[in-house]
């Protein structure tokens, strides 16, 4: 097997392809590399990445590409490190991030190990962010385009991790990746984009009580189909809507009642299968406990001053950061925020830099 320098992650989308592409035409010695995570067979619509068909076209592309292409199977750590721990967020009523988990656990820790083994030192992803050699070691920045920044997604990354990685599409839009695979007559150039939750082809609820049948002893059956009770902050029940797993904090559109006023999800009980809801003030949040806190460079020696956002498409609020023992944090919101989900992210940024963050354990009421 020839030594190649870059492991280049095909996905069989259209970022991946173009970065294989760019890395094909700079003269460095690369190689595709597909991850094989979740099998689509029999699943219908688009937006799914990774799967049987993915990996067909990401080996086209790398021929198109002139580059050698393997295949890895990972669909056994996918589940363990992505899928169930997805499951069990939904369970135990927290939001989660299934992005990151697959980038913390999956793209940059076992495919890096892949990628060794097939002889590459460095991996490329068509992730939109920037790396930037700091004076303090290496840096995580936002990507010039913040429309497509993915930055959110990749603050558990580490100094190691992020001196042998390239993100080629740091300083592009997704208008430029489209131009550029058209230009290089990729056959994905009009490939659609994957979802977030990209092994969920239905709606969650189906996911989940599907996973719930497939595996009754590992999940546990917490009122796997019936409606939730809605109630207000003093406990008066409003109606009943979808099981309590449909609901997220701050959640207002779908809630099951009418009352004839604006409502939002303040509070999920996945004990009693109940969902509190209250007026926008009553989910009004100063701040955040946060828990297994990480950062890209120095741990802070005491408060520090940041921008936090508390989800992907969240703009960002200034907030002030206290570390504790044990890797919890203590964030203050310069003002009050909308929809501080358990289970959720709280990525800490100056400027265009990630500086680390945290999961959000709970919000602080206003």
């Amino acid at each position: 097997m020839t030594t190649r320098d870059t492991a280049v992650a095909m996905s069989g989308g259209v970022d991946s392809s173009v970065a294989a592409w760019l890395l094909s035409q700079s003269g460095e010695a690369a190689a595709g590399l597909s991850m094989r995570l979740w099998d689509h067979s029999g699943a219908s619509g688009e937006g799914r990445c990774c799967g049987a068909l993915d990996v067909v076209d990401a080996r086209r592309v790398a021929e198109q590409c002139g580059l050698p292409h393997y295949v890895v199977s990972m669909e056994e750590e996918f589940r363990k490190h992505v899928v169930e721990p997805y499951v069990d967020d939904y369970l135990n009523a927290r939001t989660p991030v299934p992005c990151t988990r697959c980038n913390t656990w999956i793209k940059f820790d076992l495919f890096l190990e892949r990628a060794r083994g097939i002889g590459a030192s460095r991996i490329a992803t068509g992730h939109y962010a920037r790396i930037i050699h700091g004076p303090r070691g290496f840096e995580l920045h936002r990507a010039l385009c913040e429309e497509k920044d993915q930055s959110y997604y990749l603050f558990e990354l580490t100094q190691e991790q992020l001196e042998v990685t390239t993100f080629p599409l740091g300083e592009m839009s997704k208008s430029d990746a489209r131009r550029l695979a058209r230009q290089a007559r990729l056959l994905v150039a009009e490939k659609p984009e994957s979802m977030e939750a990209c092994f969920v082809s239905g709606s969650v609820r189906e996911f989940i009580e599907s996973e719930l049948a497939a595996q009754p002893v590992r999940f546990g059956v917490r009122h796997a189909s019936s409606g939730a009770r809605i109630v207000d902050r003093e406990g008066r029940e409003l109606g009943r809507g979808e099981p309590y797993y449909r609901y997220t904090v701050g959640q207002r559109r779908g809630l099951g009642v009418a009352t004839g006023e604006k409502l939002y999800v303040r509070q999920v009980l996945a004990n009693t299968n109940t969902v509190v809801v209250g007026r926008e003030e009553e989910i009004l949040a100063s701040g955040l406990k946060g828990t297994k806190a990480h950062w890209i460079g120095p741990t802070p020696a005491g408060r520090i001053d940041v921008e936090v956002k508390i989800r992907s498409r969240h703009p960002g609020v200034k907030a002030r950061v206290t570390p504790a023992a044990g890797g919890d944090v203590s964030v203050e919101f310069s003002s009050a925020q909308r929809g501080v989900a358990p289970g959720q992210a709280a990525v800490f940024y100056r400027g265009s830099q990630v500086l680390g963050g945290c999961w959000i354990e709970a919000g602080r009421p206003d």
